[in-house]
Parts: structure tokens; C-alpha cells; sequence
């Protein structure tokens, strides 16, 4: 974070397949070491699986998993008197996006499945459906704020 310049956002170029910018979001998350063209074709495989095993329209599932993904409040800490207290906030819209996206794609590397593909589909299908690893880490999220209510006023 600088200290002088407000930083100006990149602008997000859309993938070439679907013409998406959260798609191309997704990809850059998914992406180690600089291998974009792994990154796509694992995704753009994990969509092909969605569109066999649901027989709908895979980027609407994509959105719906990401959409249903994202936080709307988060814990901070704050030190008030010698105190660490966890003061809810709201989260602006990029950091609720990118949040959903990083669980998403954090909580797909843990599943048993074989290949990341699979496994991106599977948490894509359960996230959409409003229940899995993702979807339960959002919940945790907002029991949690929502049982530091009290220290709201700290917000700064």
C-alpha cells in the first residue's frame, strides 16, 4: 500500500473463450508459476465436465458458484488499549470477488477427486447448490462477524 498515489486498478482483459472477465479472473488465480495455458485449459475442462454432468449452461453455474461464494462482511483486528478485538467490516465488491475466487479454488485443491479439473467441477457444482467447503468457509465467515457485533463501534 503506498503511501503517496492512489493505486488505479488494472484493467481485466476477457478470456478468449467465453469473452468473461471473471473467467479470466479465475484463470490468473488459478495459474502457478506463469503457466496461463495450463490454468485455462484446466478451467475451460472443468466447465466442459459441468455442462455433461448438469446438462445447463456451465458459465451460469461458474457465476452461480462464485456469486454464492462471496462474503459480505469480514473480521478485522484491531488493537484498542492493550486489546485485540475482531471488529466486523464490510468488504468492498473486488475483495468480496477475490475472496470467493481464492476459496474456491483453495478448497477444489483439497477434495479427493483425480485431476484438478474434476475437482474444480465438483466444488463449482456443490458452491452453486449453496453447500460445500466453500460455501461453509463464507458461513463461518459471517457467524463470525456476526458474533463480534458488539465491537462494530471500533470500526475505523
Amino acid at each position: 500500500m503506498p503511501r503517496r498515489k492512489e493505486v488505479a486498478d488494472r484493467e481485466i482483459i476477457p478470456d478468449s473463450k467465453y469473452n468473461n472477465k471473471l473467467v479470466a479472473k479465475f484463470i490468473r488465480s488459478i495459474m502457478r508459476d506463469g503457466k496461463k495455458s495450463l490454468a485455462e485449459s484446466i478451467l475451460y475442462k472443468a466447465l466442459d465436465t459441468i455442462g455433461e454432468k448438469t446438462k445447463e449452461e456451465p458459465l451460469k453455474i461458474f457465476e452461480k458458484a462464485v456469486n454464492n461464494t462471496r462474503p459480505l462482511i469480514e473480521v478485522k483486528s484491531r488493537r484498542v488499549g492493550g486489546s485485540t478485538y475482531q471488529v466486523p467490516t464490510e468488504i468492498r465488491p473486488s475483495r468480496r470477488t477475490a475472496l470467493g475466487i481464492r476459496w474456491i479454488i483453495e478448497f477444489a485443491r483439497k477434495r479427493p477427486e483425480k485431476g484438478m479439473s474434476e475437482k474444480l467441477a465438483a466444488e463449482f457444482i456443490d458452491a452453486a447448490n449453496n453447500r460445500g467447503a466453500s460455501i461453509k468457509k463464507r458461513e463461518d465467515t459471517h457467524k463470525m462477524a456476526e458474533a463480534n457485533k458488539a465491537f462494530a463501534h471500533f470500526r475505523w
